[in-house]
């Protein structure tokens, strides 16, 4: 199986998902589709789990998009109205959900991007939270140069993260950027060396695991509805999301464990 999801037992509460395709440079064929979003659904469904961690194997890609060998060609065909086999079928029509767009996990992801992130890639990234790379990873947005529209999460997603003219440059030009510009326009939380990747990446999911999971999960769904609301109806719903989480019986707990010098033992009510 190209994807595998893990759960660390020295990780509580995170899931760990790779993307085992490296002399592909995992590159998302429809197999490969299929079960990233069945991955992406187990994560949902399972409450114990309270981050995600997203990264590939081998340190050459992280994921180079759609494999131009097999996925591409079979969705022009789908395209023109002409048969495919059932299991390509179904590949193809997962790709909405394994790239997580328009699809809400519900909790934080974290990508270690331990190598090149290219179109598809580059969507999966754009789903998370937070992003570690790499200091040789690269960065791009191809379609263009292949006659495609970016139909995954870049169109949407890109120019509310980034400035305006950093997402039209990637966009438009389809030509990589290095790391380090990634890092400089915003693109990602921090650029480490190969092989603390994934360690740094795990790090701060523990980090967000060991916090109120309730508060968590409310907080990034408020930042996602907040984020295009006008600014009196977000002033109000905020209030609205925030408002029952002071009586939640994870904030007594957490007072009660300052009172009392102890870690809180988060419940999730």
């Amino acid at each position: 199986m190209p994807v595998h999801l893990e759960r660390p037992p020295e990780h509580a509460h995170v899931a760990l998902l790779r993307l085992d395709r490296p002399e592909r440079g995992n590159s998302l064929d429809p197999q490969m589709l299929s079960e990233l979003a069945a991955a992406w659904h187990e994560i949902a469904r399972d409450d114990a789990l309270r981050v995600a961690v997203l990264t590939g194997t081998g340190a050459r890609a992280f994921c180079t998009g759609m494999d131009m060998q097999s996925t591409i060609p079979l969705a022009q065909k789908l395209a023109r109205g002409e048969r495919i086999d059932e299991p390509s079928f179904a590949g193809l029509r997962s790709v909405a959900t394994a790239l997580l767009a328009g699809f809400d996990l519900g909790k934080p992801l974290l990508c270690a991007v331990n190598g090149h992130a290219r179109a598809g890639g580059f969507d999966l990234m754009l789903a998370s939270e937070l992003r570690f790379a790499a200091e040789h990873a690269t960065f791009a947005l191809e379609e263009v140069a292949l006659g495609l529209y970016p139909t995954g999460n870049a169109t949407v997603l890109l120019p509310r993260q980034i400035g305006w003219v950093h997402a039209q440059e990637l966009l438009l030009s389809a030509q990589p950027i290095s790391a380090a510009r990634a890092l400089a326009i915003g693109l990602l939380n921090d650029v480490v060396a190969p092989g603390e990747v994934l360690p740094r990446t795990l790090h701060s999911a523990d980090t967000i695991a060991a916090n109120a999971p309730l508060a968590v999960r409310e907080t990034r769904r408020g930042v996602r509805e907040l984020l295009g609301l006008p600014l009196a109806e977000a002033w109000r719903r905020q209030e609205e999301i925030g408002s029952p989480l002071r009586r939640s019986a994870d904030a007594r707990e957490a007072q009660r464990a300052f009172i009392e010098k102890r870690k809180p033992n988060w419940t999730g009510r």
